[in-house]
């Protein structure tokens, strides 16, 4: 076996600041087979535990070394409809690699040596967009869930309210079978968290919206700026005929620090300033008539993937206006607690990112005008384990210290959606606004009314949200055809 994994590509450093562009390149055929030959072929694939969905992972890897792409395609798209975006933003590193046999054992991620999944994965998945669609798809006997594709189901109708990871994955697993599915979202273009919350240079928005054209060409219907709560209720959405309702509402509720002058002006929130970069396109102004302040000195406080995203954002944002480049990240634990990818961590260090850890804030300073100016800090020591398993983060008393700063994007998690929610007194929700469901069906307390995604259980990740989806999908087709 090739002990050394192989290297993706990737935009040298000098030259990623500079725009949006994607920073993986991913791996040529040749790479990926001699990455797929590294794999041990365990006799039980502890891998594939790894993964929320079960993607037969051990299998995929032997088609790709064997030269079989589509068999390989074939075999992920049973269990994951979007190959190409989870091969990008799957935390592979905590799940399916962490998983792989050749992680050490005891560590808290996937060691170095670790099989690359996640970049076999996408380069499947982007074989599969050139040169297999939904047509041949659906044709194809390889694909296992899509030989259950079946007109007599196209008289049920399910309505699906949100197109996020989660959305996206109840209506493709019921569209591959033959339900009709309408997708109702908000915003004036699908996709949720992957399209305003992660940047290009992660997940390039040709690949996503490729994604979705599939399942439009599996006959999905897409209605954008429509607001489900407002526009229409649940009630309403029944009597217009639909069988079955999914709630995909993701938590799109930011969270503040709750701390002194957080209303001064420049002041972000990590999901406002990452829906004007990548939905309404600020870094392509005066193109895009995108409003957004660039600062001198920025500072973004959190330490998960969507501050790593900020933080690189604006570091380009800065380049692009020949600012010199100056963004620090706050953590109030060590890098080694750091929820955020360990490769998105790598990138931000590249880039040119600063971190500042066991830093608690504590008070914003303004200057006359009402401005940010600064940013009061206490300096912190880890204790024993909290509720989470990471050590405490205790700030030290009598070692606040003041950081200059003209710009802050809190980045320090999400909250539930509770639009709908609050219209819709029938739905149970816990203390956080969260819809509860039975975690066996994903149903919620209004029958025939599943839940899954970020407004289930809080923030998490895709491929979490998209295991969710699938086994609400599962229910509803039983409710549907029992």
């Amino acid at each position: 076996m090739r002990k050394e994994p192989v290297k993706v590509k990737e935009i040298n450093i000098e030259e990623r600041t500079k725009s949006f562009k994607e920073v993986v390149l991913g791996y040529t055929e040749e790479e990926a087979i001699l990455e797929a030959k590294r794999c041990l072929q365990c006799k039980n694939p502890t891998c594939i535990l790894g993964c929320p969905v079960g993607i037969d992972i051990k299998k995929f890897i032997n088609q790709i070394a064997q030269k079989d792409y589509e068999g390989a395609y074939c075999t992920i798209r049973e269990k994951n409809n979007f190959p190409s975006i989870c091969g990008r933003v799957c935390p592979a590193e905590y799940q399916c690699r962490k998983a792989c046999v050749l992680t050490k054992r005891g560590s808290i991620f996937a060691s170095f040596e670790a099989i690359n999944i996640h970049f076999l994965e996408r380069f499947v998945g982007d074989w599969g967009m050139i040169n297999i669609n939904s047509k041949s798809e659906a044709l194809n006997p390889k694909v296992k869930g899509i030989k259950n594709l079946n007109l007599k189901f196209r008289d049920k109708r399910v309505a699906v309210v949100g197109s996020g990871p989660a959305g996206l994955c109840c209506a493709g697993e019921l569209a591959r079978r033959g339900i009709a599915v309408d997708i109702y979202e908000s915003l004036h273009k699908p996709g949720g968290v992957l399209r305003y919350g992660i940047p290009n240079f992660r997940l390039p928005q040709e690949i996503l919206d490729s994604e979705i054209n599939y399942l439009r060409e599996l006959g999905v219907e897409i209605m954008t700026n429509f607001v489900i709560g407002k526009l229409k209720t649940v009630d309403e959405l029944f009597k217009e005929g639909y069988s079955a309702i999914f709630l995909g509402l993701g938590a799109g509720i930011p969270t503040f620090l709750g701390i002194k002058g957080e209303n001064l002006c420049n002041i972000y929130s990590a999901n406002e300033f990452l829906t004007r970069v990548n939905l309404m396109f600020a870094y392509k102004f005066p193109d895009y008539h995108t409003p957004l302040n660039i600062g001198e000195r920025i500072i973004v406080i959190g330490g998960g993937n969507t501050a790593m995203d900020a933080a690189r954002s604006a570091l380009r944002l800065q380049v692009m206006n020949r600012i010199k480049p100056d963004v620090t990240i706050l953590y109030r634990r060590t890098e080694s607690e750091m929820p955020a990818r360990r490769l998105e961590i790598a990138h931000a260090q590249e880039e040119g990112v600063k971190f500042k850890f066991l830093v608690q804030p504590q008070e914003f300073v303004s200057d006359k005008q009402g401005f940010l100016k600064g940013l009061v800090c206490l300096e912190c020591k880890l204790g024993e384990p909290d509720d989470s398993g990471r050590p405490k983060s205790i700030p030290v008393p009598g070692s606040d210290f003041l950081l200059e700063t003209d710009l802050v994007i809190v980045a320090v998690g999400l909250r539930a959606n509770q639009l709908l929610t609050r219209v819709t007194p029938e739905l149970k929700v816990d203390k956080y606004g969260d819809i509860i469901v039975n975690p066996e069906t994903m149903e919620t307390s209004l029958k025939n009314v599943f839940a899954g995604g970020d407004i289930v259980g809080g923030e998490g990740t895709v491929i979490e949200a998209m295991g969710m989806a699938k086994k609400a999908s599962a229910s509803i087709i039983n409710l549907l055809f029992p």
